[in-house]
């Protein structure tokens, strides 16, 4: 009952183009009554008339009537029917926009914990089904029960007797709809699970394809999606098992209510009880009516299918970010002298710590350094400056002020960030480089390629800044994609930078070019630099390593060479694999 309020509050904003629908729902309803009241005249006074003038009279009057009758039928159902269809999709695309938002608005972790083609099957297969819900209940459902109580107010009309026998006979077929309404809800539920999972699987197979085809794992990712594809029928046969199942039941216990009444009334009219007009009318009511019951019965199986999608929307509309803005948040539009991490401690799962109590300062105009093993928590200090996650414990501040204090679109102003994995938009190289500014003023976007070292290969495409560079950037290098992002960060020109090892996965000559870029971007900016490769450090003013939860060491590169410790050993190791790679090349 909650899901079915909540639907309804998406109503509200469209409350007058409801009230105009029912208003012509109910001349639907009573133009249908008066479809099988008019059989009863046309027996009666035309056809069983022994008077032939009068049947004359009336021949001329009742097919203009039947005319009159089903046009405006016909026009009323077209202006209730586009009333209902508009508001429903209204409400679907708030709906799905709302949803959309709301995603985008939640936290990392909650994007760590989900499925992102769960995500999609939500926004698409989901949100779609609601809106067979909301036309069922704003027109179907609105418009089924006043036809029924239309034609039984036309049957009790005819003859309130025969009308009564019905009243006892026709309940029993609605009867059949709560039982099955179960188990299609059920069906459903499972269907649209099913659904999320499969989109999931295609997003990840589609997205890394050319590992699938690296690795020669195309028969098992599709065994895989196979197994998923019999899941969703399985459990769509058991819904529709259910759905087809309800139709004969209520038709085989409806059959019974026309047949005592045919057998009741029949009798009537061989008595000289009933006349034939007012029987064949009454039987086309009652046959008109059956249909409508049974609608109710296709009604509800489509809103039980559609309100274990709703469940499943509203389960993300109700998930909390955890990242939220304070009450009264503070503007911050320039970095003045500071980064300070105090006493921070960090996890991603409760009890399970990946850094704990870590401290240290960046000033402004620094290069700042963090080095450290896979999984120390390098890239976490990152994305705990940018607030993708809040600290434990400790608090990080920016020229003295908490950042949990910052607005946060104003915190991460200052911030921009050139990571290993670059990512970029399925649009033009123009849109990918001024992401998130106001304007794409095309002199800066130039100005910022230049400084990238970006603008050669970019004139050199076919519609040069115009170019469509695909879904990921497909269409472009490894180092072509990295130069494009940091033409991102130049023009978003932030006063604090973040390099996650931005050149880790480049071939000797793209990294050339993508330093110099990187270069280009460090000027007059603090730097947080997050290091695999410790030759790209050994110019920062701090260094800090992380291991084992915490600061193993700290200071400049000369310092850390003489500890002789966690560092030197790093440094050493890289240094010796990288004289054995060339090595390798000159003996090639």
């Amino acid at each position: 009952m909650n899901t079915y309020k909540r639907l309804l509050v998406y109503m509200k904003p469209y409350m007058d183009r409801i009230i105009i629908a029912m208003i012509f729902m109910i001349f639907t309803s009573g133009l249908t009554a008066a479809s099988m009241y008019i059989i009863k005249p046309v027996i009666d006074k035309i056809l069983a008339n022994p008077d032939k003038t009068e049947a004359m009279k009336w021949i001329s009057i009742l097919p203009l009537a039947i005319i009159i009758i089903f046009v405006f039928k016909g026009v009323c159902g077209y202006i209730q029917n586009y009333l209902i269809n508009y508001v429903g999709s209204k409400i679907i695309l708030n709906m799905r926009k709302q949803l959309y938002d709301h995603i985008t608005g939640l936290s990392m972790n909650f994007f760590n914990n989900q499925k992102i083609g769960v995500l999609i099957s939500r926004i698409t297969n989901d949100v779609q089904m609601v809106q067979g819900a909301l036309a069922n209940l704003l027109g179907n459902l609105v418009g089924s029960v006043l036809t029924i109580a239309g034609l039984v107010g036309l049957l009790f009309f005819l003859s309130w007797k025969f009308a009564l026998i019905t009243m006892v006979v026709f309940p029993l077929a609605v009867l059949p709809i709560s039982k099955f309404s179960k188990k299609i809800k059920s069906a459903a539920g499972n269907v649209q699970m099913k659904m999320g999972d499969m989109t999931s699987i295609l997003n990840e197979t589609f997205n890394g394809i050319r590992i699938v085809k690296a690795f020669g794992m195309e028969n098992y990712e599709r065994r895989k999606f196979s197994s998923e594809l019999s899941g969703l029928f399985d459990h769509t046969m058991r819904g529709t098992r259910a759905y087809i199942m309800s139709s004969p039941v209520m038709e085989s216990i409806g059959s019974i209510g026309i047949a005592v009444l045919v057998w009741v009334a029949g009798t009537a009219v061989i008595k000289g009880e009933l006349t034939a007009g007012t029987f064949f009318s009454f039987i086309g009511g009652l046959i008109a009516l059956y249909p409508q019951i049974k609608k109710l019965n296709d009604i509800n199986n489509v809103v039980q299918q559609a309100l274990a999608a709703a469940e499943r929307v509203f389960s993300i509309i109700d998930t909390k970010p955890e990242i939220i803005e304070p009450e009264n948040p503070k503007e911050v539009n320039e970095f003045a002298a500071s980064v300070e991490f105090k006493n921070i401690s960090f996890n991603y799962i409760e009890d399970q710590d990946v850094l704990r109590d870590v401290s240290f300062k960046i000033n402004k105009g620094e290069i700042f350094a963090v080095v450290g093993p896979s999984g120390a928590g390098k890239s976490t200090l990152a994305d705990l400056l940018a607030r993708f996650y809040d600290v434990k414990k400790g608090l990080i501040t920016i020229d003295g002020t908490d950042i949990k204090d910052i607005k946060i679109a104003s915190l991460r102003n200052l911030i921009g960030i050139v990571t290993q994995e670059t990512i970029l938009f399925n649009d033009t190289i123009k849109n990918n480089i001024s992401y998130g500014q106001e304007s794409n003023d095309m002199a800066k976007v130039e100005m910022a390629a230049r400084a990238a070292n970006a603008a050669e290969f970019i004139e050199k495409m076919p519609d040069k800044y115009d170019t469509l560079i695909g879904d990921r950037g497909v269409r472009l290098s490894g180092g072509q994609r990295q130069r494009m992002a940091i033409a991102r960060a130049i023009l978003k020109n932030p006063p604090i930078l973040i390099l996650d090892e931005a050149t880790s996965s480049l071939d000797s000559e793209s990294e050339i070019l993508v330093q110099e870029a990187i270069n280009n971007l460090m000027k007059n900016r603090t730097t947080f630099v997050i290091a695999h490769r410790l030759s790209t450090v050994r110019n920062a003013a701090n260094i800090i390593v992380v291991d084992n939860k915490g600061i193993a060491e700290e200071g400049d590169h000369e310092a850390l060479m003489k500890k002789n410790g966690v560092y030197t050993k790093l440094y050493n190791l890289q240094f010796k694999l990288h004289k054995e790679i060339k090595a390798d090349e000159t003996s090639q």
